[in-house]
């Protein structure tokens, strides 16, 4: 039988220019890179995002597509993506969920694993 499966890694940095440790508000880029890994045709719908800062706040962000796009992706390709958060700390953590589906309408999910935030990496 058919596996749909997506990988997903994540880079993440600090963005200065789009913070204010005055304000509280600290910006990170994360680019994200997701593989079909499996080994049928399947396309990124919707994302669900669970951000949290190191004072334990937390926000969930949910919607179709990823920076405007559903990508469909053949078993062993890849997309690529950057976008960015802000937290009210110095330090933080994201994970989510991916939801995906097969070309003959199979839903699955795909966890992106919890990933740091934090002003003092330059590159993670």
């Amino acid at each position: 039988m058919p596996s749909p499966q997506f990988t997903v890694s994540v880079l993440t940095q600090y963005l200065p220019d789009r913070s204010s440790a005055n304000e509280d508000v600290y910006a990170f880029a994360y680019t994200v890179t997701i593989r079909n890994s499996g080994d049928v045709t399947a396309q990124l719908i919707a994302r669900h995002w669970v951000i949290t800062d190191s004072a334990g706040h937390v926000e969930e962000v949910r919607g179709l597509a990823v920076v405007g796009h559903q990508p469909l992706l053949k078993p062993g390709e890849t997309f690529e993506y950057t976008s960015w958060a802000r937290i009210a700390t110095p330090r933080g953590r994201m994970h989510g969920t991916f939801f995906c589906i097969t070309e003959d309408a199979h839903w699955f999910d795909t966890p992106v694993a919890p990933f740091e935030l934090s002003q003092a990496q330059a590159l993670h």
